[in-house]
């Protein structure tokens, strides 16, 4: 028979994967104060108009998307990537690279694209990154990436729209 902590840390391990693979966050009025452009201050229904239903999860409720899924973790082309939510260009393709951990991942953002906020959903603080203009969710920002940033920025990939150069 397991013990009382050994119970607690598995319960706290199926809590992560489960935040990990899609669990959600809630929005409401913190996600909305964020926002910097009061025309997307928008309600959760205007939203899911605008989005696909995993953007809509993604952006506006902090889910994750499942590793190695992304359309745009292949995608080698010269561009910029833009949030999937209000269009503001985040990144470039020049900081994008392969992290090996399943998410589009870039060294840098774009100056002044992005916000962050400090993170616990996992029990311990990671840095959340959102879109500067419309508060959608892109992921977190991890100090274990290449030169010149060692930054990682792991980035969902349903959070972004691709626009080729």
């Amino acid at each position: 028979m397991p013990d009382r902590r050994t119970l607690i840390g598995l319960g706290a391990g199926a809590l992560g994967a489960w935040l990990l693979v899609g669990g959600t966050g809630r929005s409401g009025p913190a996600r909305a104060a964020r926002a910097g452009d009061p025309r997307f201050a928008l309600s959760p229904a205007q939203w899911r108009q605008r989005l696909s239903p995993a953007a809509y999860r993604v952006l506006r409720e902090e889910a994750t998307e499942r590793p190695f899924t992304s359309a745009l973790l292949g995608e080698k082309r010269r561009g910029t990537f833009a949030c999937a939510g209000c269009g503001l260009p985040l990144f470039a393709s020049t900081a994008k690279y392969d992290s090996g951990t399943g998410w589009p991942s870039f060294t840098a953002a774009l100056p002044g694209a992005i916000g962050t906020a400090t993170d616990f959903k996992l029990g311990y603080p990671r840095t959340e990154e959102h879109c500067r203009r419309c508060g959608g969710h892109l992921g977190h920002i991890f100090d274990d990436g290449p030169p010149p940033t060692g930054q990682r920025h792991c980035i969902n990939g349903v959070a972004l729209r691709f626009i080729p150069a």
